[in-house]
Order: C-alpha cells, then structure tokens, then sequence
C-alpha cells in the first residue's frame, strides 16, 4: 500500500487529493490480486488528466502509457514528467489523443491493465469507447473504471441543504461538473452489463468519496494526522455496504476474458 499521501493535493485540493489516493489504494490491491510482487506491467493511461496516476505507476516499476486529448493537460502532465529521475521518465510515454483512437495507436491485448479514470462521463459514445480499451487488454488483464454514481447524484445538493436541487437529482443521469459543463452519470447496474458485454466482466467495485464529495472544490489539505485519518474513513466506507453505494464516484474492475 502506498503511503498516506503519495503527492501534494492537485488542483482540486482536498477533494482531488482524496479522490487520487483512494483510487490508488484500491488499484494496488486489485493489480496486487492478480499479479506477482515485482512484476513490471503495461499499463494504459486514457485520458490521464495531469498524470497523476501515470506517474505514479511509473514509480512503481510498471511501463505507463499516457493517453491525452486535452493540450493544456498534456502540458502539464509532460511538465510533471520532466521532474523525475531519467529512470522513471523512460517508463512513461505521453501521447495526444483520446480513448477512442487507441486502435490507431496500439495493437490488441498491448496492455496488462488499462484505466479510464473520469473519462466515461464524457463520451458521446460510451460503450463504443469501453469496448475499444477492453480490446487493448492482453487476457486476464484489469480495466479500472471511474464513473460518477448516477444512483448519488442527490447527495451533494441534499447534504447542501438545496432540496430542489436534490429532488430534481433523483430522477437524473445527468450533473453539472466542477467547470459547469452538463455532463453523464452512470449507474453500477448499467455499467455491470456493459463490462459483461464487452467481455471484461466486473470483478470489484468500490466507491470513492463517500464523506468529501460536499467538500469546497478548491479546500487545503488538513494536518497530516487528521489526513490520515480522514483518508482512513474514506478507504473503508468505499468498500463496505451501504456506503461505497452513495458515494460520489465508482471504481469499478473488470478483467478481460481468457
């Protein structure tokens, strides 16, 4: 497991923070479940933001692809990158591009595990987008998934005491995101049949910011104790019934058929 905190809160502050270091936590448990200690991995970034998981996985050992259609985000991703030791930096590529041209770039079964972390919710063609990474999946490999919990979308404006926002919330796939773009939620059942369709079958799920969804998107990091625990609630809650069911984002993995 990795330490408390593995990088400086990003851009989002706390609530970003949470959201990285939860999913890493759980992403390692998952390759850890299905790989040898020590193995160096081929992994797929799509749609890799600022690099944080990128990186991360290149310290581990693994050879991280990064996939990015976003310039300014490439940006600051390669920037990011040219701060490492030269052995972490030849583990990592960085391509411009989104989830849908990995055909273009790549051959089938190229990659151990892939991950499509925040992606889905913009996509115009969803489970067009799923198939083609499932298809870069070697057999057995891992599809980390982050959607946002179409089943939660009323906890935020409940929790902010916005009642009509709330109402309106349960009977909708679709929210406002952090930059005001009107964008898709997904629902755990949907989702479980698309895995299944595309033959990586779900095999965990967690949920992600069950406690800290609420938080102000630009929030400062808390002592380092209190982040600990903070992190430690958030960790357990994502794994355990009825919590990991309302909260803000779902990480779901599904493993490619032999």
């Amino acid at each position: 497991m990795l330490p408390a905190v593995a990088q400086p809160a990003g851009p989002g502050g706390l609530r970003d923070t949470i959201r990285q270091e939860i999913i890493a936590r759980q992403l390692d448990e998952q390759i850890s479940s299905r790989y040898p200690v020590g193995q160096r991995l081929r992994i797929l970034d799509a749609g890799m933001g600022q690099g944080a998981q990128t990186l991360r996985l290149a310290r581990a050992g693994h050879t991280v692809t990064g996939l990015e259609a976003d310039p300014e985000l490439l940006k600051a991703a390669r920037d990011s990158l040219a701060t490492e030791p030269a052995g972490i930096r030849e583990r990592v590529r960085m391509i411009e591009g989104d989830g849908r041209e990995t055909g273009v770039h790549f051959l089938p079964g190229s990659f151990d595990v892939v991950l499509c972390h925040g992606v889905l919710m913009y996509a115009d063609e969803p489970d067009a987008l799923l198939a083609g990474l499932a298809r870069m999946l070697a057999p057995g490999g891992l599809l980390s998934l982050v959607v946002r919990n179409a089943e939660a979308l009323a906890m935020r404006p409940g929790l902010a005491g916005d009642w009509s926002g709330a109402l309106t919330a349960f009977d909708s796939d679709v929210y406002t995101d952090d930059h005001g773009v009107k964008v898709r939620a997904d629902r755990l059942d949907a989702i479980t049949a698309t895995l299944s369709g595309i033959a990586a079958p779900l095999h965990a799920w967690y949920g992600v910011r069950v406690f800290t969804d609420g938080v102000p998107a630009g929030a400062g990091l808390p002592a380092a104790e209190e982040l600990e625990r903070l992190l430690s609630a958030e960790d357990r809650a994502g794994r355990v019934e009825p919590y990991r069911r309302v909260a803000a984002l779902l990480h779901l993995c599904g493993v490619r058929r032999g």
